[in-house]
């Protein structure tokens, strides 16, 4: 391995005072979700809100001084983008960031406000390394890859470091993987210091490159995807063989599981994380036989989440549980028949957030009428209730949306 735990070390007291030891806490209420003891490494409140300030930071620190007056660029959906800006203004090294189109605004701006040059191209970080590469070659500048860069491996791998001197009896790391310097890092790290402890990674399972390449698989790749910020495409040279040597299972996790555990952080722990952020807790979601009793550390790596798509995460999580709940029913067009069913779902405890009238389908009587109607119930179970209640009253409900994931 070209990296070491004395490398890991050496980047430990590059970073000190200079990047946040996060807080690592116990999550009682994850633990009691998932049936595993949770411990949660608290990386969304770094300064840029993201992990990534550990590696970029040591990365920039170990330029020449015509390296650092030439500038540096590098390629990025977003976090790394943000560390590599906040840190070279610090430094006064010029920077200048290749981002794909489809990163959210939200992060776009962050960079941006720390002083660096955003040149959007490309649909993925993949595109967007390509732009970064002729950029890089026209100008002279040094490249601060996001992950398969030596110095950046050894940054990220701090994380572990922290962690084990926190809680030091924990049976496995969970560790998102997009390139792969955040679970190369710390896997190196966690092993030298607990030899015994498991790593276990995850990908989103639009994006299941490291998952292909140790399995010689051919899952396809790409699409739109909550986990943007692991949304890569090529595996890391430097990353693979560690991951292949230290990490005993990759496991894929889906949308909805990535939604879980965005919700989970927000209205459990009280603390945002994006997707990619919450890819761990995803997989204790996803599987939960595989962790259930152990002592898991998980790393919440970013908290960079569009407000917008967060709200929206909450609302479907919601729907999920049944606590909004949209039907349709039949009724007669006659004056005051929305005022009886105004009333019903008041006495049967239903919260009404929207209704429409439907008059002009043609699967409707001429004489009738259909009403769908959104409310809010106290659970599952109530919500079954109001729904029996509203059939035995002759009005025929029908769920909307019911059953999607």
């Amino acid at each position: 391995m070209t990296v070491t735990i004395a490398d890991i070390e050496e980047a430990r007291r590059v970073i000190a005072g200079r990047v946040l030891r996060t807080p690592m806490l116990p999550a009682p209420r994850l633990s009691a979700l998932t049936g595993a003891e949770v411990f949660v490494k608290y990386e969304n409140l770094q300064v840029t809100n993201s992990f990534k300030d550990r590696g970029a930071l040591v990365k920039l620190a170990s330029l020449t001084a015509a390296e650092r007056a030439r500038g540096v660029i590098a390629m990025s959906a977003g976090n790394h983008a943000q560390s590599v800006a906040y840190h070279a203004a610090h430094l006064g090294i010029p920077a200048t960031i290749v981002m794909p189109v489809t990163t959210p605004f939200v992060k776009v701006a962050a960079t941006r406000s720390h002083g660096a040059e955003v040149v959007l191209d490309g649909q993925s970080v993949a595109d967007a390394q390509a732009r970064c590469e002729i950029i890089q070659k026209e100008r002279g500048l040094a490249l601060v890859h996001p992950y398969d860069d030596e110095k950046v491996i050894a940054g990220q791998g701090t994380i572990a470091l922290e962690m084990l001197e926190e809680v030091g009896d924990l049976d496995q790391l969970v560790i998102p993987i997009g390139g792969g310097g955040l679970i190369a890092g710390n896997a190196i790290a966690a092993r030298a210091v607990s030899p015994k402890i498991e790593i276990v990674g995850v990908e989103a399972m639009l994006y299941p490159s490291v998952w292909n390449a140790l399995e010689h698989g051919n899952r396809p790749i790409g699409g739109p995807t909550l986990a943007e910020g692991i949304a890569v495409k090529n595996v890391g040279k430097l990353t693979l063989p560690v991951i292949r040597e230290l990490v005993s299972d990759v496991i894929l996790v889906d949308e909805a599981h990535l939604e879980r555990a965005v919700n989970a952080y927000v209205t459990l722990q009280k603390t945002m994380a994006e997707g990619a952020g919450a890819a761990g807790l995803a997989a204790l979601l996803a599987e939960p036989a595989r962790f259930r009793g152990k002592r898991v550390g998980l790393i919440l790596c970013g908290g960079n989440i569009d407000p917008r798509i967060l709200a929206s995460i909450m609302v479907r999580e919601l729907e999920r549980e049944a606590r909004i709940v949209s039907f349709r029913l039949a009724i007669p067009d006659q004056p005051g028949v929305l005022g009886i069913i105004a009333t019903r779902l008041g006495e049967l405890g239903a919260n009404i957030l929207e209704v429409e009238h439907r008059r002009l389908l043609l699967d409707v009587p001429a004489k009738g009428a259909k009403l769908d109607v959104t409310i809010e119930t106290r659970d599952a179970k109530h919500a079954a209730e109001i729904m029996a209640a509203l059939a035995a009253d002759g009005y025929e409900p029908v769920r909307l949306g019911h059953g999607v994931a």
